[in-house]
């Protein structure tokens, strides 16, 4: 057989030292992309130019910062802080925080990203699905209206866990974490989350103001219908007028882009003229709530107040958790989309980083959870900004706010909050890309409305369990049961493809070749032995049934094998006894370098021998039916090559 092989051989990898082999292999596991390994051969100071860079992306651009890009940035800039004024008060309302932290939660943060974040089109600031979260998991334990003190240092204390985290994964390059998210599970999570939150908004619209702590919609409806006698319709006429106002608005946005200011400054005018309404009616004097008095000036510390003592810490670190994913899932997500749209690369790792040290630095200055919401990015981006010099300009304008005119919410009705809130969240229930998961893959759809009815009729944290539980549970089905499939020849060619996805690929008569679509490892060995056997009794029923040439030879194709372990090496050991008690042999095609180390190393390939390990699968074929040609000539296929055709491959 050795006459007939190829000049071409399959190399094995030299050894390692083992200490310089185990490190490789922990770098590899930590830092797959290593940000740094570029500054290897750069001179010290070199190096601190470009750490520095890396870290402050700021000193990338702000050296060639125009005039230009400053007046593009100050038009986005008042235009997301138009925006964000009213967005910040109505989303610390929903997380049952003072509405003064949601300025707060403006100011700081967002001039930190500006000097760390690499997307130019991010605006920083509160999310309503992260204020929901902060309400349902901290007033489980606490209840904000009898003890608003503790609630409040809570709150500050799950917004420093979260950074940690968020700038623990980044620092760490782990950033894979965020993406046990699926697609589908954020659809259906954060449509689940929209509905609660619109549905828990029925209580400033309708004026009412005892209202359950739960979430789950069964619970917020019983609420709502216990206390009909309570409804008030002034207040329900004047919700329905501000929110019909809103949608109007950003249906005229969407139908025509050159106009997206309309949308954007539509909240803070809802705000301005629910104000004037209900000072010059008095309206408050009719079961119309106001947001009352919120305190001048910039943020106070809050450092102080952090809690790391027990019984209350490992709920805030719990809240962090929960809350620091959902929002660097969120943030990075709407980074990258932006960053799609006008062709430039943004670093996760380096988001998670800026998203982090921002919610550590807002955490000792009085703000709760912030991220990149996709609203105000969205309006950010319509706005034309250029850089992350936006933000700072919102952070003025909030600034300017604080100091001067929080006053003049003094009148703001909370019916207008509840509106803004609902017209924010309307667009979240994505109920297209549902249909459109179902279109595609009746697995995600699952996903995605397991999540959803999870949040809806349990709570956020059952909705989030779901969905994470069900895509980590595909994922295992995923490697557990990998693919397999039966390969044939395309007719008059040396390509190989699957029988079932190419028709008119034809079997090889005497060979069985199957490729393995996947890593091998334990928890996949035994299925894989137990298919391989069941391919190797159904080809042999086949033969017998058809006439054709006797099955001879295996051959496996590992060429999308990327790693295999002990347990998969013990398989393939098993399988070749299999193959040989039967009367055949087994031959393998095309293994990485990694699987041919150990295949090596567990003297698998001394087992098979040497000349069993083929470069391509058409020299498998080639070097086997050049065998079955000698023993019986007259029952070849044409489509084997001849020895001259194998000498050539």
């Amino acid at each position: 057989m050795c006459s007939t092989r190829t000049s071409q051989r399959v190399e094995i990898p030299p050894p390692q030292p083992f200490l310089r082999s185990l490190k490789k292999t922990l770098m590899e596991i930590l830092f797959p992309d290593d940000p740094f390994r570029q500054f290897k051969n750069e001179k010290p100071s070199r190096k601190l130019v470009l750490g520095l860079r890396y870290v402050f992306p700021i000193l990338e651009w702000a050296s060639s910062y125009s005039w230009e890009f400053l007046k593009s940035d100050a038009i986005a800039g008042i235009t997301i802080a138009s925006l964000a004024i009213p967005q910040g008060i109505s989303y610390a309302k929903l997380a049952n925080l003072p509405p003064i932290l949601g300025l707060y939660s403006s100011f700081v943060p967002p001039l930190v990203y500006a000097v760390m974040g690499s997307s130019r089109d991010v605006a920083v600031g509160t999310v309503a699905v992260a204020s929901l979260l902060t309400a349902a998991m901290l007033g489980k334990e606490v209840n904000a209206a009898v003890d608003p003190r503790l609630y409040l240092h809570l709150a500050f204390t799950a917004t420093f866990f979260a950074g940690v985290l968020q700038t623990s994964l980044g620092l760490l390059r782990l950033g894979f974490v965020v993406d046990m998210l699926s697609h589908a599970s954020i659809v259906g999570f954060m449509g689940g989350a929209a509905t609660v939150v619109c549905m828990q908004q029925l209580k400033g619209i309708l004026g009412l103001v005892h209202f359950t702590r739960s979430t789950d919609l069964v619970s917020v409806f019983r609420s709502i219908f216990s206390q009909f006698h309570l409804w008030r319709w002034e207040s329900g006429v004047l919700g329905c007028c501000f929110l019909f106002f809103l949608l109007t608005t950003k249906f005229f946005s969407k139908k025509r882009p050159k106009f997206f200011w309309v949308a954007a400054m539509a909240p803070l005018a809802s705000v301005i003229m629910g104000s004037l309404l209900v000072y010059f009616t008095h309206a408050q004097r009719h079961g119309v709530q106001v947001i009352g008095e919120l305190k001048k000036g910039i943020n106070p510390p809050s450092i102080s107040g952090l809690l790391f003592t027990p019984p209350y810490m490992m709920l805030a670190l719990k809240t962090g958790i929960i809350t620091g994913v959902i929002a660097l899932a969120e943030g990075i997500a709407v980074g990258r989309s932006f960053a799609m749209f006008k062709n430039y690369h943004i670093d996760g790792n380096k988001e998670m980083i800026a998203f982090g040290m921002m919610n550590i630095a807002g955490s000792f200055t009085s703000c709760y959870l912030t991220t990149g919401p996709f609203s105000r990015s969205a309006v950010n981006y319509n706005a034309g900004c250029k850089t992350a010099m936006s933000n700072v300009v919102m952070a003025v304008a909030v600034a300017v706010t604080l100091m001067f005119l929080t006053p003049l919410f003094f009148y703001t009705p909370l019916v207008v909050l509840s509106s803004i809130i609902i017209s924010a969240m309307l667009g979240l229930v994505d109920y297209e890309a549902a249909l459109h998961l179902w279109q595609l893959d009746k697995f995600d759809f699952l996903v995605c409305i397991s999540a959803y009815l999870g949040v809806v009729f349990g709570s956020v944290e059952i909705g989030l369990l779901l969905a994470v539980g069900i895509s980590l549970l595909r994922l295992m089905l995923s490697v557990a049961r990998p693919k397999t499939c039966v390969l044939g020849n395309i007719r008059d060619t040396q390509i190989y493809r699957n029988m079932e996805q190419y028709p008119n690929a034809g079997s090889v008569p005497g060979l069985l070749i199957l490729r393995i679509d996947a890593p091998i490892y334990f928890a996949n060995a035994s299925y894989l032995r137990e298919r391989i056997g069941r391919w190797i009794e159904e080809e042999e029923d086949r033969v017998k049934s058809s006439g054709d040439i006797s099955l001879q030879y295996i051959i496996l194709d590992m060429s999308a094998v990327g790693n295999i372990d002990t347990s998969g090496l013990s398989m393939l050991e098993e399988v070749n006894k299999v193959v040989e008690r039967r009367g055949l042999k087994m031959g393998i095609s095309n293994p990485g370098a990694e699987v041919m180390k150990k295949l090596d190393k567990s003297k698998f390939v001394e087992a098979i021998g040497r000349e069993w390990i083929y470069v391509t699968v058409g020299e498998a074929v080639g070097a086997c039916g050049y065998m079955l040609h000698t023993a019986k000539p007259n029952s070849i296929n044409k489509n084997f090559a001849t020895p001259h055709d194998i000498n050539n491959v």
